[in-house]
């Protein structure tokens, strides 16, 4: 079943919604920045909310979360520079999007993230390790993630022979994950049709230029999961499956969905803000990679596809919606 959204998105580059407590600034309660497009699902809220519990942080006593939220990647500098006129005490960098921005707004404002990208490749981090500067967090890509979402995909719909990716043009990571699917694709001998996303909001052009692919696999992109109920929408619409690296896109109506759980990451994110506001730095703190990982199935997508799930595949998933 899908869960409702309840964090209200004011609108705007920059607009920040205090949850609780802003008159007891003054006092210890600390404020955490959190910076994403669009509305985070609301697992990754829960997520990081049960971390906070369980590092003993209670909301308006401890800590209070203030959400900036803009519609889309193009604002959110705009976005995390008001964060850090405000202050904040950390700065949560959700979504490969908000990352760089972040670190470019904070000055010495901590930087935790929370993305699907390389931090070394990128050049953010000095190692996983050891990070150096002001920034630390969670991450979840690697190759053998993204060659075990193909050969899934095979397994799913058999005799695949052409996969189209979408990626957002702009990403930092655009590039590493393309790269990284050639890899694993080339081993598998399936062809890939690389998709461009320049306009978010002229995603059913893209699907149209979509041709002779059985799939579309979706980057992990916060701008993406902004947007899955629409992209699922228009799967359907074009009958073409979606595959992603993340659950919340299969309960918005995706086909399927394989990687690293970001609940957990979430909840384990919680622990580094409290480390921090402890006194540590972030640069003594390392960065941390997906432990768990899901496979999600939608069924009801499967039927109105005419696509049978193998029962072998239903028996390995962590959930199933029907």
């Amino acid at each position: 079943m899908k869960r409702r959204e309840f964090i209200t998105l004011l609108g705007g580059a920059a607009a920040v919604w205090p949850l609780a407590g802003r008159a007891q600034e003054a006092g210890k309660v600390r404020r955490i920045g959190f910076l994403r497009v669009g509305q985070p699902p609301a697992a990754f809220i829960d997520g990081f909310r049960r971390g906070l519990r369980e590092a003993g942080l209670v909301e308006g006593r401890d800590v209070v979360i203030e959400f900036a939220l803009p519609q889309s990647a193009a604002q959110v500098p705009a976005a995390a520079a008001e964060l850090a006129r405000r202050h904040v005490d950390i700065l949560l960098a959700s979504g490969t999007p908000s990352v760089l921005p972040a670190r470019d707004a904070a000055g010495r404002i901590p930087v935790v993230f929370v993305a699907t990208f390389d931090p070394v490749a990128t050049g953010l981090v000095a190692s996983l390790a050891r990070p150096g500067g002001n920034i630390t967090g969670m991450t979840s890509i690697s190759g053998d993630v993204i060659a075990k979402r193909l050969q899934l995909v095979t397994e799913l719909i058999p005799n695949t022979a052409r996969i189209a990716i979408l990626v957002r043009e702009t990403s930092p990571t655009a590039a590493q994950y393309v790269r990284e699917s050639q890899v694993a694709a080339q081993g598998m001998g399936i062809a890939l049709q690389i998709e461009n996303a320049r306009d978010a909001n002229d995603l059913d052009a893209m699907f149209l230029a979509v041709n002779g692919a059985s799939v579309l696999l979706v980057a992990d992109d916060a701008e993406f999961t902004a947007r899955r109920a629409e992209l699922a929408q228009l799967g359907i619409k074009h009958r073409l499956p979606i595959v992603s690296g993340l659950r919340e896109m299969v309960e918005a109506g995706a086909l399927m969905a394989y990687g690293g759980s970001f609940a957990e990451l979430y909840r384990r994110a919680a622990s580094h803000v409290h480390k921090i506001l402890l006194g540590m730095s972030p640069a003594d703190l390392p960065v941390e990679q997906a432990t768990k990982f899901e496979l999600a199935l939608n069924l009801k997508t499967a039927k109105t596809l005419g696509i049978e799930v193998p029962a072998t595949l239903l028996a390995r998933a962590d959930e199933v919606i029907e």
